[in-house]
């Protein structure tokens, strides 16, 4: 039997913080010809990057202080913060009620952002 807290999570998407989520849109549709999969108004996107979501952050879902971040969805936001810190990382935003689901920012050991975001 495998051990829950061992059970490999995926990365839900990447997250890019913009300043203009309409113009962010428009960029990556006109450039890559990402297709929109969601649109929270002036907040946030989503949008199908072949098997990965690139998600738009504006300024009100910037979690990050403007850092590009992989978000990895999780079945406990709370458990996995303490495997993180317990491997070395750090909690740079506890975990909070955002619009659709739980989500802290952490730094894993060598500096770099994620997001780690799981069910209400």
């Amino acid at each position: 039997m495998s051990d829950p807290a061992k059970t490999p999570v995926k990365i839900g998407n990447v997250l890019h913080p913009v300043a203009d989520v309409d113009a962010a849109v428009r960029f990556y549709a006109d450039t890559f010809g990402l297709a929109t999969k969601f649109v929270d108004g002036d907040r946030y996107a989503a949008l199908d990057a072949g098997g990965t979501t690139l998600a738009l952050a504006g300024p009100a879902e910037d979690v990050t202080g403007g850092v590009p971040a992989a978000s990895f969805k999780v079945p406990d936001v709370a458990a996995a913060l303490a495997a993180l810190v317990q491997g070395g990382g750090s909690v740079v935003r506890e975990p909070e009620q955002g619009p659709h689901e739980v989500r802290a920012v952490a730094r894993d050991p060598w500096g770099n952002t994620v997001v780690v975001y799981g069910p209400q």
